[in-house]
């Protein structure tokens, strides 16, 4: 897949051969650019570039490691920093949740709402749990704090034979 969200030429209305033309991306990016306004973040190149290999393939748990792999397959060339930077500034904007699963390697979740997941340790593997996990009871937050969010992580590992 190539990523090509922004490379529609800029309008010049004195080209008499564009004039009063309007290219119009397609729907992957449109939701994309809806996405990030709502956010209130600014459709930058490696924003978009990078939002639709977030949010255009379903759910997904994915590093900044992974991701940067991924937008270099798709000819989209940022740098591992600008990977980190778009991931982090999606965090902060609501659109994605970050996932520490081992304490050294973060996942970005794209499905923002409470729900635990299981590691795959060894395989460095994050997964949502299966519905059906329920908490009857969690402890009240200190006096003058609240709540913000609730992670839980169910570590697995392979059965020693």
């Amino acid at each position: 897949m190539d990523i090509q969200a922004t490379n529609f030429p800029a309008r010049d209305d004195s080209d008499p051969d564009v004039a009063g033309l309007e290219l119009q991306p397609d729907a992957g990016v449109q939701h994309c650019l809806q996405l990030l306004s709502d956010a209130g973040l600014r459709p930058t190149r490696q924003r978009l570039a990078l939002g639709q290999l977030l949010f255009l393939r379903g759910h997904r748990h994915v590093t900044a490691e992974g991701l940067f792999e991924e937008a270099m397959a798709a000819n989209a060339y940022l740098s591992l920093a600008t990977v980190y930077n778009t991931l982090n500034q999606f965090t902060e904007a609501g659109l994605l949740r970050r996932i520490a699963a081992d304490g050294i390697k973060s996942f970005f979740d794209t499905d923002t709402s409470v729900h635990p997941h299981f590691y795959l340790e060894g395989e460095d593997v994050l997964v949502d749990v299966a519905e059906g996990l329920a908490f009857t009871r969690i402890p009240e937050a200190l006096p003058g704090h609240e709540i913000a969010r609730l992670d839980v992580i169910v570590h697995l590992r392979r059965k020693r034979a």
